[in-house]
């Protein structure tokens, strides 16, 4: 079965440019969606980080902060998530997620409290380069919702259904051949832009159709290895 999917081939030089400058905390010009002016918002106060999962706890006051003010956004543009799907369409609790499927059947709503970043701005950063990288699982940013005094990103995703497992294997030849190498277990890095990705197992990877789905990613960006 041949799975592989050659992201290189989806990146052209400008593509690659713009991964550079969301690791770099470049503003991204010319996009105007809500993801990515939050994003620009955020760069504008805050440095993007260039370590994994470091200073947590230092980083709570930063990350209250950019809470703060993505809940100003939200008042100012009226992007609180008001159409939530009922209990009765609830799914699953992921690692960091709570999965809905969508009303139209055809999409999955996750609540995502960034428990697994530092900061928002990381959050966000992810799920650009989610979107870069993975774009036949891409997300949609809806909006935000609070629970229980609780701030939560809800996004969109297709709804895929699997018709096989993924192996591990296959996911490691996929992502070192699109220069992902493997550094520990489930984990990889590709040293030259600056990214980790991690978690990257068969629950978070989908087969279907002899494709791979990445249905859930977490990236970091670290500084880019010199050439």
């Amino acid at each position: 079965m041949s799975i592989l999917v050659f992201l290189h081939e989806m990146l052209p030089n400008d593509t690659r440019i713009e991964i550079e400058n969301i690791v770099a905390g470049i503003i991204l010009e010319g996009r105007t969606d809500h993801c990515a002016t939050i994003r620009n918002s955020l760069c504008n106060r805050y440095e993007t980080s260039r370590v994994v999962k470091a200073a947590f706890e230092s980083n709570a006051i930063i990350k209250k902060e950019q809470a703060g003010l993505i809940e100003a956004y939200c008042d100012k543009h009226s992007f609180w998530f008001k159409n939530l799907p009922g209990e009765d369409r609830y799914l699953t609790r992921g690692g960091e997620s709570k999965v809905y499927l969508a009303n139209d059947d055809k999409h999955v709503v996750k609540l995502n409290d960034a428990v697994y970043y530092a900061t928002w701005l990381e959050y966000i950063n992810s799920i650009l380069l989610h979107n870069i990288l993975f774009t036949n699982t891409s997300y949609r940013l809806l909006g935000f919702v609070k629970q229980d005094n609780t701030l939560f990103a809800v996004v969109e995703q297709m709804f895929i259904v699997a018709d096989a497992l993924a192996e591990l294997d296959d996911i490691k030849k996929f992502l070192e051949f699109n220069e992902f190498a493997n550094i520990r277990r489930n984990d990889y890095a590709n040293k030259r832009l600056g990214l980790i990705l991690e978690d990257m197992h068969d629950e978070n990877v989908l087969v279907s159709s002899e494709t791979l789905f990445f249905i859930d990613s977490v990236f970091y960006t670290v500084a880019p290895e010199k050439t």
